[in-house]
């Protein structure tokens, strides 16, 4: 067993058995708050001096700055002097709202887990964590309108400084250089940035992208390429819909960001479970377009051997537990998984021999917020919080389940609210915003694993398509809004913005790119629809290790019957 993998061991197992003792904790001991500070890239002690640590600024008025001065207001002290060199601080907005009729969300530039367990829960309308504007600038902390006034780095945290890197092999852009840029513009997010996987060249070369042939250790280029194949992809597969090519498809426009922002800050363990408008998270992972292709076509290569309808992918190859149509039966399913793995890694940690190597890792669920309202939620979350089992909730908000707006879905705060419900950590952020969702999903992993406990994550973000192939949108929801969203707030222009500042993309290379995927989609596709159809042998394999006589009478009388009516099944 590596060094690495025994001590992450030890570390869930000593966590277990102090588990046991937590609730007999006072927690309002403001020593104890030393002993119970949680993962954040920046992390504060909400009994400060006594201090409330956060206050809603609740005046509307985005043209003006409303920070408060405070003593103890390190948000205000870390802005340092750089303020006054981001000229487009006017720009930042304050308030974020994506879906008409929904009041607005205050913004805030600081991560923030917030367990209900160990510190209050933000008064009035939850915040929203952002750190890419529409824009694509960083933002600074002067147009937060919810302000966190204690921020207090402990001195023991969970996360580790990392080690420096060489430059990296990767020529094109240098990743490391401009994390190093970024840190000395920005530096009250040195911390995200440092610590954040886009910020740093992988370990690996990414064989998927490239540039002049050389494969890529580029992950902040990878998540800007497989944004643009995910957009190109849904556009082709729902033209080949429109056309009799395929029977059903399902789009994730929009939501680009909450998906692959998500699925790269995850390790190759974690276990997926999905709704089904998360195709990003398997082309994340290397699902490629054939692999796609083939499953909506459900042709002989379709890994579910024609099964099932076209985007119910599934790949164990990838850990990504195969798609169901039933709203919410993923997450108690989820909350399985983790508490399996839980268990396994206790026991390996407690085994003399020691012989297995097993990772310490989460399950992540993914779902809408309509699916937060079937009764599975409720299970999931209670079973998570109690069995104390390291899963990650990840709802998307897209304003809209199905034709149910969020007006009419829910009448409390949004879906993060009820975390606190369940006393499980949880956080609000813009699910258009790749880097904020990384980041953020980045801390929830890890405080999963520290505290093997549960998080809820709510990413805000909306739906610009239909809601599937047989939705017609313009039914219940204006396109004055729909067009609004596409213009000012598209998560793959925001990226793009992002690089065209650094000085990575200009507009023709972007052209270039989305013009390559589009051949590549067009490519895969016509070879799934040359494919032969799954063969009839395999329809009545898979379901049980040796086949029953009732399941072989079915074969029988199948055959039977395609023998009498050939002419009706050629």
């Amino acid at each position: 067993m590596s060094a690495s993998v025994q001590r992450g061991a030890s570390k869930l197992a000593r966590r277990a058995r102090l588990a046991g003792t937590k609730n007999k904790t006072n927690h309002s001991s403001p020593n104890n708050a030393t002993n119970v500070r949680r993962l954040s890239s920046e992390l504060i002690d909400p009994h400060h001096d006594g201090e409330e640590f956060f206050e809603y600024d609740d005046h509307h008025d985005h043209d003006h700055d409303h920070d408060h001065d405070h003593d103890h207001d390190h948000d205000h002290d870390h802005d340092h002097d750089h303020d006054h060199d981001h000229d487009h601080d006017h720009d930042s907005p304050s308030y974020l709202t994506y879906t008409s009729g929904v009041p607005p969300m205050p913004i805030s530039s600081k991560l923030r887990l917030i367990d209900p367990k160990r510190e209050d829960i933000p008064s009035g309308i939850w915040p929203v964590f952002r750190l890419m504007d529409e824009n694509g600038r960083i933002r600074t902390s002067k147009k937060d309108a919810y302000k966190f006034h204690v921020d207090t780095m402990t001195k023991e945290g969970f996360r580790h400084p990392r080690e420096e890197e060489g430059d990296s092999s990767d020529n094109y852009r240098n990743i490391n250089a401009l994390r190093k840029d970024l840190i000395k513009q920005y530096p009250q997010h040195q911390s995200i940035f440092e610590y954040s996987d886009l910020f740093h060249p992988s370990s690996t070369s990414y064989t998927d992208i490239n540039h002049d042939g050389e494969e890529s250790k580029n992950t902040l280029l990878r998540c800007h390429r497989i944004m643009t194949r995910l957009r190109e992809m849904d556009n082709i597969l729902l033209n080949a819909q429109r056309q009799g090519r395929i029977s059903f498809y399902l789009t994730c426009r929009g939501e680009e960001a909450t998906y692959i922002g998500s699925a790269s800050a995850l390790e190759p363990e974690d276990v997926m479970l999905a709704q089904y408008r998360e195709q990003g998270l398997l082309m994340w992972r290397g699902f490629t377009l054939e692999q796609f292709t083939n499953q909506c076509y459900g042709n002989d290569l379709d890994l579910g051997r024609g099964r099932q309808m076209p985007i119910h992918y599934g790949s164990r190859a990838l850990n990504f537990h195969t798609i169901s149509s039933p709203l919410g039966t993923q997450l108690p399913q989820a909350v399985g998984v983790a508490y399996k793995n839980k268990l396994d890694v206790l026991k390996m940690a407690n085994s003399e021999s020691n012989h297995q190597i097993i990772k310490p890792s989460v399950s992540i669920a993914y779902f809408g917020e309509g699916a937060a309202s079937a009764n599975d939620f409720h299970a999931a979350c209670n079973f998570a919080a109690t069995l104390k089992a390291p899963v990650i909730f990840f709802c998307r908000n897209n304003g809209y389940a199905i034709s149910t707006s969020v007006k009419d879905q829910y009448a409390g705060d949004g879906v993060v609210s009820r975390g606190n419900g369940y006393g499980m950590a949880s956080i609000r952020v813009d699910g258009n915003d790749v880097i904020a969702v990384h980041a953020a999903t980045k801390a929830a992993r890890e405080y999963a694993l520290t505290y093997i406990e549960p998080v809820l994550i709510e990413a805000m973000t909306y739906r610009q398509g239909d809601h599937s192939t047989s939705d017609d949108s313009s039914q219940y929801r204006p396109l004055e809004e729909v067009a609004k969203v596409e213009e000012e707030a598209d998560p793959i222009k925001r990226i793009n913005l992002f690089l065209m500042n650094q000085g990575w993309m200009s507009e023709e290379e972007i052209e270039g790119i989305v013009s390559d995927e589009r051949q590549a989609v067009l490519k895969a596709l016509a070879m799934a629809e040359k494919r032969p159809p799954t063969k009839l042998d395999t329809m009545f394999e898979d379901v049980y290790q040796e086949m029953p006589l009732s399941l072989k009478r079915q074969e029988d009388e199948l055959r039977k019957h395609l023998k009498k009516y050939p002419d009706k099944y050629s």
